[in-house]
């Protein structure tokens, strides 16, 4: 309950404080890509419930000829990685916080079609509600193979508590000012996961 009192507390004042920021961002895209200045995509949360998940648009709709989608490093345009670096692109998670589908701090929330693909250990993340920043964005992020990515979701989720969650907030800030791990050599973010090498 205490944690629910301050993601919904700490969201109210992002969305108040952050929304010149808001404004500008949204203006960006509406001249650059145009509509949507949204990106709207199934994500899982807690216990597997999928919901929408909320970000500013990064990429363009570029297609190539037989009018399949580019792959999403040759569709991120220069002011979606503008927007990615400080992850502005991330904001209106803000709303998911606010209708309790999202918390301030927990693992990343994941596409639907990756929950086949867990093994049992794996799956623990989704005892806890998918966060915008977590144990990962704070320990190298996206530099990071999705087997570390996931023992380090684990490792929150056993160790998850008030203290941990405002030590990762505080560390947030230094962690998206220093720019690193946004992303992985030749992808937008990270490959697709396919499933642990290791079983299930």
């Amino acid at each position: 309950m205490t944690k629910r009192l301050i993601d919904t507390a700490g969201a109210m004042l992002a969305l108040i404080l952050l929304s010149p920021v808001w404004a500008a961002a949204a203006l960006a895209i509406r001249l650059t890509m145009g509509r949507p200045v949204l990106f709207r995509q199934p994500r899982c949360g807690l216990n597997g419930r999928v919901f929408e998940l909320y970000k500013f648009r990064t990429m363009s709709d570029a297609r190539n000829a037989a009018g399949e989608l580019l792959p999403d490093e040759q569709r991120l345009t220069r002011w979606g990685r503008r927007l990615r670096r400080l992850s502005i692109d991330e904001l209106p998670q803000l709303w998911n916080v606010l209708r309790g589908d999202m918390s301030l701090v927990g693992p990343r929330p994941l596409l639907p079609v990756y929950m086949e693909r867990y093994n049992p250990v794996q799956r623990r993340r989704l005892e806890v509600r998918p966060g915008i920043t977590g144990w990962c964005q704070i320990n190298g992020r996206n530099a990071l193979d999705w087997d570390e990515k996931f023992a380090r979701d684990v490792w929150y989720v056993e160790h998850r508590g008030l203290w941990l969650d405002l030590q990762i907030l505080a560390r947030t800030i230094p962690a998206v000012l220093r720019r690193q791990g946004i992303s992985q050599a030749g992808h937008a973010t990270m490959p697709e996961f396919l499933g642990s090498p290791h079983g299930r």
